[in-house]
């Protein structure tokens, strides 16, 4: 009678588990409310991420310009704001639909001033995708950064977010 080898082989346990989950189906458990507040999934992510009131207008770029100037002037100082901000009550978002890519982009008279004050405007819209409230904000409301043309702080726990684009159908 023939003799039977055994050999034992030794798997260490991480790989077991990640064989395990990688053979896992991927199963969607349902998001639990966290202190009170919506699941993710719920129909209003951003307020949900962001804890404050996201209200939205479409106004014309030839109204507000005198506004999205002024606000474009102040982008040096309100860069260090976006970058400390991490609780608002309100954020507004003023939709300049006739300045959007779509329309040819923001008339002359903003475009000159976004021109004139790129490298801040640049530095703006990076500290806005930097800053979670103010990204899933305008994200929540299909608004890109780079369509962001400045931000207004009206007073403490309220911002005004001007962009150049249309409001998501």
């Amino acid at each position: 009678m023939a003799a039977t080898v055994r050999t034992k082989i030794a798997i260490p346990a991480k790989a077991v588990a990640a064989l395990l989950v990688a053979a896992a189906p991927h199963a969607a458990f349902p998001a639990q409310p966290v202190n009170g507040k919506p699941p993710l999934d719920s129909n209003k992510p951003g307020a949900a991420i962001v804890d404050s009131d996201i209200r939205q207008e479409e106004a014309l770029s030839k109204t507000e310009a005198g506004k999205v100037i002024t606000a474009i002037d102040r982008t040096r100082d309100n860069i260090g704001t976006v970058r400390k901000t991490t609780k608002l009550d309100t954020v507004d978002i003023v939709f300049l639909t006739d300045a959007a890519r779509s329309e040819g982009g923001p008339p002359p008279v903003i475009e000159d001033k976004v021109e004139q004050h790129k490298d801040d405007v640049a530095e703006l819209r990076q500290e806005i995708e930097a800053n979670a409230l103010l990204f899933n904000a305008i994200d929540s409301r299909r608004v890109l950064a780079e369509d962001v043309l400045a931000v207004e702080f009206d007073n403490p726990g309220k911002i005004v977010i001007y962009a150049a684009a249309k409001p998501p159908k």
